[in-house]
């Protein structure tokens, strides 16, 4: 590992080829979202989803990821673009990130399908998987988004774009984003079963298995005690998102239906062996954490 790399202090590079997958752990700091400031053009009032009853998750944004490759690995799909705007963002200080998605005309797209309480998710990930991001930006009436992020590392980083434009199918674009500053990549988490967050506990039960669905199971506990009263955190009791070493393939997944823990359980494919990063987000007590583990599917 090179230390004292410098990464140029105005970099938000564009990128078309990036990775899908699995990822959140011990170290990760609670995601910081913009969610309290309702976008433009949503239909749900401000604050109602935090009183919203978890829906079934099996929806047409799940069939439809079912259907196609991994996401993230390109800037560009289906006629529609990620595109980021020159942003400096450095490492350790406030900043914000801004971008559009834009159609095959080069349009931006201010039409979108809501999909779990949002119109679009914007994950942030550092190529080394150390640091995750769950944030939902806030879209202007010109179809520019934007968000407030502070990232702890410098580095470079992975901007994935998840969303359904309007009568259309759901897609996650990914392109590449730099943070200035000294950047000492980090090794790989080595793969465990347990996370500690907040004091919480999280076990990992179960693994992805490439090609073919397995079911992931992750129990949530506090001080020795299971927590039977997670809360619904974008309709849903828990969401997973995968990532793969390497190229960062994404993977978005929900939860099946069941009570408000301890246990959350997913069912989740892998595109390939290999190492996966999973980063779980859960509610509990008014807050949003996110426990991470990192795994092997073979």
């Amino acid at each position: 590992m090179n230390t004292g790399m410098k990464i140029s202090a105005f970099a938000a590079a564009l990128a078309a080829t990036f990775g899908t997958a699995y990822g959140v752990g011990k170290g990760v700091g609670p995601v910081v979202a913009a969610e309290e400031r309702p976008a433009e053009r949503h239909d749900t009032p401000h604050g109602e989803e935090e009183h919203e009853t978890p829906a079934t998750p099996h929806g047409e944004h799940d069939k439809a990821a079912a259907r196609r490759a991994p996401g993230g690995l390109q800037i560009s799909e289906g006629g529609h673009t990620l595109a980021l705007q020159p942003s400096a963002l450095a490492a350790g200080t406030p900043g914000e990130l801004r971008f559009r998605i834009t159609d095959a005309h080069g349009r931006p797209v201010t039409a979108y399908e809501r999909e779990h309480g949002k119109e679009l998710h914007l994950v942030l990930a550092s190529r080394d998987l150390t640091v995750y991001r769950h944030l939902h930006p806030v879209r202007g009436a010109d179809g520019t988004w934007s968000t407030p992020v502070e990232l702890p590392e410098a580095g470079d980083y992975r901007a994935f774009a998840d969303f359904t434009p309007a009568g259309g199918e759901a897609l996650t674009l990914g392109a590449d984003l730099a943070v200035s500053g000294a950047y000492r990549p980090a090794a790989l988490p080595a793969a465990g079963r347990v996370a500690e967050v907040d004091g919480y506990r999280v076990e990992l039960a179960g693994a992805p298995a490439p090609g073919r669905a397995s079911e992931l199971t992750l129990r949530v506990s506090r001080g020795g005690r299971p927590v039977t009263d997670l809360q619904p955190y974008l309709g849903a009791y828990g969401h997973l998102v995968a990532l793969r070493a390497g190229d960062l393939a994404y993977l978005h997944v929900h939860p099946h239906e069941g009570p408000a823990g301890p246990e959350v359980s997913f069912t989740a494919t892998a595109p390939s062996a290999g190492a996966y990063r999973l980063f779980l987000d859960f509610k509990h007590d008014g807050k949003v954490r996110t426990a991470a583990f990192t795994v092997h599917a073979h």
